[in-house]
């Protein structure tokens, strides 16, 4: 005869099996500690940290480089030599990096919370580790390559820094429950008072961190400017192929003031309109001209050029990827553009009462019309019947030669540096010009143009700090820009920045309060009663029996004894007792 009696039972964890299973492949009750991490797995949580925190650094910095990802082609293509979209790889693995290392990182902080012993899966930690170096690697060669884009992070901040701060905040306001469970436990030793003290200062840190952001729209709504002019960079090449006519007429479509184009000098003195110092990536001269692919821009004649296809390389390599978006009546004609001449685009500009920007490429000292380039443009501009007044130049030289027409600097420079040199506007990159350079401009009446200018966050920014106009790739986006992104007077934003700080001291105070009493509880509690409240409420369906004690009785062999077996499962031992005998 065999008579079960439940002794202790266990209800099933299906969450923690989860979180155990998938981070450290510990999916049985057996397997699972919750002893103290050992150093090595602290190591190795250390460097998914560190693993974290640098791809959400990598993840925002090409978020903000979309204003400048065909600038990045382009810089590959000088270096390469071929034309290719290399963004799309690096976006696709950042994407995938830091899905997986965020998914890992939510799962170590649940085995935290949750009193778990960390022990990262072997195949995690090659993942990791490859994730990590992949990035290090990714870093690296852009600061190589492109260098120069890192000042977007700062002029991104101009933007998103109070809502990164409110993010920030938030995080750190969650993290202090595992702080919190952390520091207030029994044992006490130095380095609870580390993490408190680090803790402690990263949080006022982050509380006083908006004393020292710049934003531009912050401001009072009726300071706001009036909203910038755009100008069509090379038209609208996202539409279709740069300095093209069909770019330009684009570009002023979608409410383009201005057009901006790159001049070239041919071999015989006729300016036209090409970024490249070659041929190659926008025309058929591989095909037409083979051994002469490689040859300088400028020593071709315009009969050469002009029987140049200057539209076909944009619908083969998709720069923008947009040629999806083209009717077959726009392809057709994109398909058989050639290089524009720059009397061809005056006058388009001209006959929309618009204006241009010049930026003119000199002709080599060996190339014939090396001395003869200004007089070379200033014939086009006769040519074209444009005003004179309508029409800017750079670079800012031979001004004494300039005779009406209107030159800018494309280099900061200083106020006085533009009195002397007479110069009334400036053509800034983006990340030369800060808000308070803009303004001091502007109270000395020189007009500042910023290129280039694709995002509407950007626009929004420049907007605020009063730029008369910006130059764009994307007039398209732009104008679908009716008013800033955000705006914010300076008390609306001091308030929701002290109570913001405010909720979130008074929520921290809360966890470790809470923490605290719940860690006394847990001290003071008997553990024969946690034994018999958790039979108390078991049932047969949602628990497994881990412990019994088995009587046995013989009666057939008249001992009258009893037989009494424990079996002890979680330490893997058997206790016999037989009449009193014990083993």
């Amino acid at each position: 005869m065999v008579k079960h009696q439940p002794l202790q039972v266990y209800e099933k964890q299906v969450f923690v099996s989860f979180v155990t299973g998938i981070y450290g492949c510990r999916w049985k009750r057996y397997q699972r500690s919750q002893d103290d991490t050992s150093r090595w797995e602290c190591t190795w949580f250390i460097i998914l940290c560190s693993s974290f925190l640098l791809l959400l650094f990598w993840a925002y910095f090409w978020l903000v480089a979309q204003n400048d990802f065909n600038e990045f082609n382009w810089s590959v293509y000088n270096r390469s030599g071929e034309w290719r979209d290399e963004t799309i790889p690096i976006l696709a693995s950042t994407t995938v990096g830091f899905s997986y290392i965020t998914f890992l990182m939510i799962l170590a902080l649940f085995h935290i919370s949750l009193g778990q012993q960390l022990n990262l899966y072997w195949v995690h930690k090659i993942g990791v580790l490859a994730t990590l170096v992949t990035t290090i690697s990714g870093v690296v060669s852009v600061d190589d390559v492109w260098g120069d884009e890192w000042d977007i992070l700062l002029v991104s901040l101009q933007s998103t820094a109070p809502f990164l701060h409110i993010g920030a905040l938030a995080t750190i306001t969650g993290i202090s429950w595992l702080v919190a469970g952390y520091v207030v436990r029994r044992e006490r030793s130095n380095f609870q008072v580390i993490v408190l003290v680090i803790y402690i200062i990263v949080l006022l840190a982050l509380y006083l961190a908006p004393l020292t952001f710049t934003c531009p729209c912050i401001m009072d709504r009726h300071s706001l400017k009036p909203r910038p002019d755009i100008i069509g960079r090379r038209g609208a090449p996202m539409l279709a192929p740069e300095n093209t006519m069909v770019s330009f007429n684009r570009a002023l479509q979608h409410g383009a003031t201005s057009l901006e184009a790159d001049v070239t000098i041919s071999l015989d003195g006729v300016p036209f309109l090409m970024r490249d110092h070659t041929l190659r990536r926008t025309t058929d001269v591989r095909k037409v001209f083979s051994a002469r692919q490689y040859d300088d821009a400028s020593f071709f004649n315009w009969t050469e050029i002009r029987s140049l296809n200057a539209g076909q390389w944009f619908l083969e390599s998709d720069p923008y990827w947009t040629v999806e978006t083209l009717t077959a009546r726009d392809r057709s004609r994109i398909g058989n553009q050639t290089v524009c001449s720059l009397v061809e685009m005056l006058r388009l500009a001209a006959r929309a009462n618009s204006s241009a920007l010049l930026n003119i490429r000199k002709p080599p000292p060996e190339h014939p019309r090396h001395r003869s380039w200004f007089m070379d443009t200033l014939w086009a501009v006769q040519k074209a019947g444009i005003s004179q007044k309508r029409v800017t130049w750079t670079p800012d030289t031979d001004r004494g030669r300039v005779r009406g027409l209107q030159q800018t600097a494309n280099e900061k420079l200083s106020v006085e540096e533009i009195r002397q040199r007479g110069i009334t506007s400036l053509t800034l990159h983006y990340s030369k010009a800060s808000h308070k350079d803009i303004q001091e401009y502007l109270a000395n009446n020189v007009s500042v143009t910023v290129y280039p200018v694709n995002e509407p966050w950007l626009y929004s920014i420049l907007w605020c700090s009063g730029v008369p106009s910006v130059s764009s790739d994307a007039p398209q986006v732009l104008r679908k820009v009716p008013y800033p992104i955000w705006l914010m007077s300076r008390n609306a934003y001091s308030f929701i920045w002290i109570s913001s700080d405010l909720v979130s001291l008074a929520v921290i105070i809360g966890i470790f309060c809470f923490q605290k009493w719940r860690m006394s509880g847990m001290q003071n509690y008997n553990p024969e009663q946690i034994m018999l409240s958790a039979v108390a409420r078991r049932s047969s369906r949602d628990v497994n029996i881990m412990k019994e004690k088995l009587i046995i009785s013989d009666l057939n062999n008249g001992l009258g004894s009893t037989e009494e077996l424990s079996l002890y499962p979680e330490n893997g031992y058997a206790r016999y007792s037989h009449g009193g005998l014990s083993r």
